[in-house]
């Protein structure tokens, strides 16, 4: 599937960002943090371990703990990454890129959602989620 990368009038990206989606973070025992966040705060805690507030019925913002080992986030040495929402995955990957950003991988879609990432200039990764209907 192609994925397309539109510009304005002036010549820039017109993809942009719309909010924050999660924030992923490595933890010693994920399920010792899920039950603290489950018992003391009263958050729900979904079939694959995240922490889910949804706001507006058509988006919502997580956070999820991996296990300390995971390679998920490589090749970032960081303890987290961040998910952010955006409208074009491929246009925000090419002005990452235009930045100086490393671009990490191929986009890839799930059939839920169209994912892509890179490594921003401190070393963290950023995962880019485009939301599908």
């Amino acid at each position: 599937m192609p994925y397309r990368v539109e510009r304005s009038m002036n010549g820039g990206f017109m993809a942009k960002i719309l909010g924050l989606g999660g924030v992923f973070f490595k933890c010693k025992d994920t399920k010792a943090y899920q039950d603290w966040w489950k018992t003391h705060m009263g958050v729900a805690v979904s079939e694959w371990g995240a922490m889910e507030w949804k706001s507006d019925g058509k988006s919502f913002t997580l956070m999820s703990p991996f296990s300390d080992d995971t390679e998920y986030m490589q090749p970032s040495t960081a303890q987290f990454m961040i998910n952010l929402r955006v409208d074009d995955v491929a246009g925000m990957l090419e002005k990452a890129r235009a930045g100086g950003a490393k671009i990490v991988g191929e986009i890839s879609d799930e059939g839920y959602g169209v994912f892509g990432w890179f490594i921003d200039p401190e070393g963290v990764k950023i995962e880019l989620w485009e939301d599908k209907p």
